[in-house]
């Protein structure tokens, strides 16, 4: 029997009120590195409208592992905030998760003006700058990190924590056989280049144990010739769960580095990611845009198929990620055995969405997957098509 979606479920250690979660999609509301009014009201209104949880996106546990400055990462000074944050959602009746990671070469080293770390050395092609090899040392440092991150979300009142191994972040990039040509221990074999990502969960579990939920948002396909796909991606979803790492796994998709419409679908907004860059990145979009940001067409639950085999493979909740639009949708992730849905651009056109469809089966969403939202987390994320949120009053020039 399909579950009630509308119906509390068990997510680890805490229960939700229904099997629906805000997915993490950058927010552009912490123009200081810090919580803002903007970025509390983003999600209460997320929690208002009925999700079982919102997710905080992203919040970094390294300086250099924000993708640029105006990025929260996690420090003492951030803490009051992030408490404002977790207090507003739990008035609602939601549950509150961090999204934590480290960008790697995802990071804009020129915004941090910090060192770019990947793998192995590479020109970024964001920041157009050489990287740095990540050193043991490094990798230490980082896994540590996470750890810590995890214990001050506890602090701060988060309910989970969602670990990012996606989108060719710096866990992801090990996965990743384009970008990891290292000849250690943390590269080569695919056991070896999952060694760092599962270093960073184990010791993310050691820090919290069962006081609040462990997810993970892992790639099934990093969408570029060579790059991590999806029966690596079975097998390490296999390992992370023999690790007892994990309340839930979320798949993605996509490369925020060499191919990010890969995860979204639907057309590639290049006049308005060139408007929100700068000299010579801009140029460089406008010429070169369409050699990266291709344009995919877009159905609904785009994601399932492949996330089924990953569903067949492994006995641990799972998340469904891409495309939940409507009612149907979700009886249908609920139906193929997820436990829960993740919703990102239809919630951002309609934060009311979860309350509605609840009231009425046959409501849908009404986003059209424009993807005109997507570049506008450099000014505060929200709806170009049906003005839904306003643009951050203290966003910063990029």
């Amino acid at each position: 029997m399909t579950p009630d979606p509308f119906a509390p479920a068990r997510l680890g250690p805490i229960t939700l009120r229904n099997r629906t979660i805000k997915a993490a999609t950058f927010e552009g509301r912490a123009p200081k590195g810090l919580v803002s009014d903007e970025l509390i009201d983003f999600h209460r209104t997320m929690a208002v409208g009925g999700v079982g949880m919102t997710t905080v996106a992203y919040l970094a546990v390294a300086p250099e592992g924000r993708t640029e400055r105006r990025q929260i990462h996690w420090r003492d000074e951030a803490m009051p905030g992030l408490r404002r944050l977790t207090d507003a959602v739990h008035a609602e009746g939601a549950a509150i998760s961090a999204q934590i990671g480290h960008a790697g070469p995802v990071a804009d080293g020129r915004s941090n003006r910090l060192p770019v770390l990947s793998p192995s050395r590479m020109i970024s092609p964001l920041a157009m700058m050489p990287t740095k090899a990540a050193t043991i040392a490094d990798l230490q440092r980082i896994t540590a990190a996470h750890a810590d991150a995890a214990r001050r979300a506890i602090e701060a009142g988060f309910d989970a924590v969602e670990v990012h191994l996606g989108h060719n972040y710096l866990a992801s990039a090990f996965l990743s056989p384009r970008l990891n040509r290292r000849r250690d221990g943390y590269g080569g074999s695919l056991e070896n280049r999952a060694r760092f990502p599962r270093e960073i969960m184990r010791a993310v579990r050691d820090a919290v144990g069962d006081r609040i939920a462990v997810l993970a948002k892992l790639n099934m396909d990093d969408g570029v010739k060579r790059g991590f796909g999806l029966a690596e991606a079975v097998q390490v979803a296999r390992w992370l769960e023999a690790d007892g790492s994990l309340d839930a796994l979320e798949m993605t998709a996509g490369s925020s580095l060499l191919n990010p419409m890969y995860l979204f679908k639907g057309p590639a907004p290049l006049k308005e990611f060139a408007a929100q860059m700068r000299e010579p990145v801009r140029t460089g979009i406008r010429i070169f845009g369409r050699t990266r940001l291709h344009s995919y067409p877009y159905t609904d639950a785009y994601l399932l198929e492949d996330a089924k085999r990953v569903r067949a493979a492994v006995s641990l909740p799972m998340i469904l990620l891409g495309g939940v639009t409507n009612r149907a949708v979700i009886d249908k992730a609920l139906a193929e055995g997820f436990e829960f849905v993740a919703m990102g651009r239809a919630l951002l056109a309609e934060p009311d969405l979860v309350r509605r469809m609840q009231a009425d089966a046959a409501v849908a969403s009404k986003c059209i997957h424009c993807n005109r939202c997507m570049p506008t987390i450099y000014v505060g994320s929200h709806c170009k098509q049906f003005g839904t949120f306003a643009p951050a009053r203290a966003a910063a020039s990029r």
